[in-house]
């Protein structure tokens, strides 16, 4: 298979989705640091830049976050040329795989919850090269974690509470606030 490779900005500046014609993993997988790396060889060979600060994969794509001081028109050739030879020799994303059944736990409301997160929001924040993860449900309030692109980019917020927020309160009326967890 001849593998493309094609970059997208995303609202993050500091952060560019990698993507390529072939999936790479089921679900997602964040390695926001060096040490977390050291269970996919992928990541831990992308890390071996010194440019690269963040590393997160899902589906057909790798967001890589830039350190401060890089410019993404020096680095993104490189990455690119390194993403394509790494699908090419099938280097692992993970050196254990997830399996992609999604299951959701807990109380009536809790798995709605999840379901509107899992079939609503999920596509839209990958389309910007992140992920969303359902921590809790609690009291009316609903915490969620941000990771890929989406963890320090400046518009998380209010995609977080004009969009997500607004749109859990519409379908659930449990639901009063939509906070996200911290890293």
């Amino acid at each position: 298979m001849n593998i493309n490779v094609y970059t997208e900005s995303t609202p993050n500046p500091a952060t560019m989705k990698f993507i390529v014609n072939k999936l790479l993993i089921n679900g997602s997988v964040d390695y926001a640091t060096r040490d977390s790396a050291e269970k996919s060889p992928f990541a831990k060979e992308l890390y071996k830049f010194s440019f690269v600060n963040g590393v997160f994969f899902a589906s057909n794509f790798v967001t890589v976050t830039k350190t401060e001081g890089s410019e993404w028109n020096d680095i993104e050739p490189i990455l690119k040329e390194f993403v394509k030879g790494a699908v090419e020799s099938e280097l692992k994303v993970q050196l254990v795989e997830q399996t992609g059944e999604v299951e959701f736990e807990g109380t009536e409301t809790e798995i709605k919850i999840q379901q509107i997160l899992n079939d609503y929001v999920r596509p839209a924040v990958e389309q910007d090269g992140g992920a969303i993860s359902y921590r809790s449900f609690d009291a009316g309030i609903v915490t969620v974690e941000l990771r890929g692109s989406c963890s320090g980019c400046p518009s998380s917020t209010v995609t977080l509470k004009a969009g997500i927020e607004n749109l859990l309160k519409r379908m659930v009326p449990e639901v009063t606030e939509v906070v996200s967890e911290a890293l």
